[in-house]
């Protein structure tokens, strides 16, 4: 068995020692993330930056009676800025409390922390086991607050079409528990000899200056701080704030020469509130307003992956003057449809859009003269827990793509049977600039017939309604916008 994946299976159980205080999954991920933490500084002998009644040595020493009030305040003060100097310490600290009532359950948590094997001759497995803790969690919770976990197949294949390259400013501005700032820096790594190959300049950019990213919620950017840290990576441009406030309009945040990102979907419980989102500034949903910032934050010949929901391809008003918008100020040059079920949230159907932004800053003319279509949902199988989506599985659409991150490698347009198609800039003018586009007849069963587990049919039903309310805001938006065209003409 491949060591991360046992380590990951054993710290998985230890959660039965807290599940019956009524500790959620995310709960028990939190609390092993500052106990990880203290330990990976003891294995790595990097503990200057902790106080020594604090660390691992000392928890571990510590009797039963004396463990959980040394480990209480040891959260307290690790996060209080004002007594620890070391900024990523007190971040991921930062307002930290435990969930653990009794002190022998933090005992033995300690206890089985301590006696597990991290090293194998190749490397360390903190970040490989932190990142199978992650996918464990979400694999249990399904979904939360609208956000959703990205399977880290498609995350690796995004990546890989893209080629990332050492010296470019990468942004994921929802960057949730940093999957895509992880796998972009693993293929630089590889590229460069873990960046041995890089001047001393150029490895500083690297670790604190190229990966750069928003999340929104606290205790995922806790998790996303410890995710970077355990794979070595401490971001200066990284930030707890929302990406479509004024904060996501930092100069940080602008010029990316690549952007990685799955944006949430759904409500947003309101507009943003930039300034600089002139297409969707009335738009209470998520997935548009993010499509634009990706629009204005890349550079000039900047290119991005970008997941968003099917609506995005055809909601008329604010979503057809965005669409329009992508496709002359961007090449969009690439469209997966991606198949049902890869999410946790079975009925959202959902698409990888790939563009590139245009060498000049405004393009009198449509930057895209065609968009090629990849379907691999129509006829594909049932994905879920019991059959997860596979690195085989996008073999076809890796080899359609080409070799070429703007899309500019030679393609052939299967025809009405195949699944890659391509459709210039008038046909799809022609569809009132609806991309939703479909050819092949669906052979099969609809794929959600298969599902048996309850809590795959429950997810199912919840996408199918966040889908409907979805498309029903963007229809209220759009007869408030008219609404408002009206009063202004009337006047």
């Amino acid at each position: 068995m491949n060591p991360s994946i046992d380590l990951v299976n054993r710290l998985w159980r230890l959660c039965a020692l807290l599940r019956k205080d009524g500790v959620t999954y995310q709960q028990y991920v939190t609390e092993l993330t500052y106990l990880l933490f203290l330990k990976m500084a003891s294995e790595q002998k990097d503990e200057s930056r902790i106080p020594e009644q604090y660390r691992w040595g000392a928890l571990k020493s510590a009797s039963e009676t004396e463990v959980l009030q040394r480990y209480r305040q040891a959260l307290i003060d690790l996060g209080d800025g004002t007594k620890i100097a070391d900024r990523s310490v007190v971040a991921i600290f930062q307002n930290a409390a435990t969930i653990v009532r009794e002190p022998a359950n933090l005992r033995k948590l300690i206890d089985a922390i301590d006696g597990l094997h991290w090293f194998s001759e190749e490397r360390d497995a903190f970040g490989d086991t932190y990142e199978g803790l992650l996918q464990k969690m979400a694999e249990e919770t399904k979904r939360g607050a609208g956000q959703y976990f990205t399977p880290r197949v498609l995350i690796e294949v995004m990546v890989r079409l893209m080629q990332p390259k050492p010296g470019e400013v990468i942004q994921d501005p929802a960057a949730g528990t940093g999957g895509f700032l992880i796998a972009a820096d693993r293929a630089m790594r590889a590229a460069t000899d873990d960046y041995f190959e890089l001047s001393p300049k150029q490895q500083t950019f690297q670790l604190q200056l190229a990966l750069r990213g928003l999340e929104n919620v606290q205790d995922t950017f806790r998790l996303l701080l410890m995710n970077l840290h355990l794979h070595k990576i401490d971001p200066d441009h990284l930030d707890l704030a929302d990406t479509l406030s004024p904060s996501g309009a930092q100069s940080k945040f602008k010029d990316a020469d690549l952007i990685l990102t799955n944006p949430p979907f759904g409500p947003a419980g309101g507009p943003p509130t930039r300034d600089d989102l002139t297409i969707t500034d009335r738009v209470s949903s998520y997935q548009l307003p993010f499509v634009e910032h990706c629009i204005r934050a890349l550079k000039l010949g900047g290119r991005a992956a970008v997941v968003v929901p099917d609506n995005v391809l055809f909601d008329d008003g604010r979503g057809k003057q965005l669409r329009q918008r992508l496709m002359n100020w961007c090449d969009l040059h690439t469209i997966l449809r991606l198949p049902t079920g890869i999410f946790y949230a079975q009925g959202v159907k959902t698409n990888v859009l790939y563009f590139a932004r245009a060498d000049e800053e405004a393009p009198t003319k449509d930057a895209t003269k065609a968009v090629w279509i990849y379907d691999m949902r129509t006829n594909a199988p049932a994905y879920g827990k019991t059959n997860p989506l596979k690195q085989t599985d996008f073999e076809g659409f890796i080899r359609a793509f080409g070799s070429d991150p703007f899309g500019r490698a030679r393609r052939k347009d299967e025809g009405e049977t195949g699944r890659f198609r391509r459709f210039t800039r008038e046909e799809i003018a022609a569809r009132d600039d609806n991309l939703d586009i479909t050819w092949l007849k669906d052979l099969g069963d609809d794929v959600e017939d298969s599902l048996e587990a309850p809590e795959e049919i429950a997810a199912a039903i919840e996408g199918h309604l966040l889908s409907a309310l979805v498309e029903v805001r963007a229809i209220v938006e759009d007869l408030g916008a008219e609404d408002v065209q009206l009063e202004e003409t009337a006047s």
